[in-house]
């Protein structure tokens, strides 16, 4: 379908389904396909379930920075679900079909997810900011109530900002074809079926992902500002490497989710392309997920070590 958007005329139909052709072209490959996928998405759902329980049986990591993870490992798990399970039934059947109602249900939760994201990562920068250069007061700024008004703080923008930003979009009518050039109900490539003009609505839709993208990404580098200079005025290397080696697991997580992220949702209309899209979205939708449980493991010595503790207990017990 080209990029440029159909006119209403009388009579044009509304779509009441859409149609993903985005493996159209791989038909031979779509067994293989779902395998690979149907691989990496058991993996991410098993991999954030085992951090969640190993947190809730560790009491050592009841700690602001891990009542985060495990909120951001449940994120991951739902994050995931909201797209992968239904391109694996799209790579089985013929029917590669979505209702409007569906689409939008898709949407909501993708986005919202999203966005709630980017706000907790911003405030498991603030959680390393605090620990490390106010040491001394973490305990009184990071307790439990400030921890859980963060994490409320951060569902509730996801859920409030994308609720009304996808309701907008699904007010639009839809007509043509109803084929969508992707593999799940993503924000550009279901306004490109809309039948009116989007110009207004892409200004407006790109202002709110500069504004709630960037903002908690902007929170984020000033933490690391902070961060960094407090780190390098530390007198000694072993505690330089401590505190850096506290942060590498996140920073690296902000990388890989911020690095797609701004590069599907910044980009300027005719920027976009069907294949870079897909490309970029499978990299936010299923291999970003699958590595946040490795990174948080492998190169997480607590982590690591309340793992070891728990495999050693369990032998005693048969």
């Amino acid at each position: 379908m080209s990029d440029s958007e159909p006119t209403m005329s009388g009579n044009q139909s509304l779509c009441t389904k859409f149609t993903f052709v985005a493996f159209s072209s791989l038909a031979e490959l779509q067994p293989v396909l779902f395998v690979v996928f149907l691989i990496i998405y058991l993996f991410t759902v098993g991999g954030n379930l085992i951090i969640i329980c190993l947190i809730w049986v560790t009491p050592s990591l009841h700690t602001p920075m891990y009542f985060f993870l495990v909120n951001l490992s449940f994120l991951e798990m739902c994050y995931i679900t909201s797209v992968v399970p239904q391109m694996l039934v799209h790579l089985l059947v013929e029917n590669k079909t979505i209702s409007v109602g569906g689409c939008a249900v898709q949407m909501y939760i993708f986005t919202i997810l999203g966005l709630t994201e980017c706000c907790l990562l911003a405030a498991m920068a603030y959680d390393r900011f605090v620990a490390i250069c106010y040491p001394l007061r973490y305990t009184l700024l990071m307790s439990p109530s400030v921890c859980l008004k963060l994490a409320a703080a951060s569902w509730t923008t996801g859920m409030v900002v994308e609720s009304a930003q996808t309701t907008w979009i699904f007010t639009l009518p839809f007509c043509g074809t109803g084929r969508i050039e992707h593999f799940f109900c993503d924000i550009m490539p279901v306004v490109k079926l809309a039948c009116v003009d989007t110009s207004h609505n892409e200004i407006v839709m790109f202002a709110v992902s500069v504004l709630f993208i960037m903002s908690p990404c902007f929170l984020i580098l000033c933490s690391y500002t902070r961060i960094l200079a407090t780190i390098l005025r530390m007198p000694s290397a072993a505690g330089r490497h401590k505190a850096f080696s506290t942060c590498s697991s996140h920073i690296l997580v902000v990388s890989l989710f911020y690095g797609t992220a701004l590069f599907t949702y910044l980009q300027p209309k005719a920027a976009h392309t069907a294949q870079t899209d897909k490309a970029t979205a499978l990299m936010y939708t299923v291999v970003t997920p699958a590595l946040n449980p490795v990174i948080y493991t492998l190169r997480n010595k607590e982590v690591k070590e309340a793992f070891q503790k728990v495999a050693q207990r369990h032998p005693r017990r048969q």
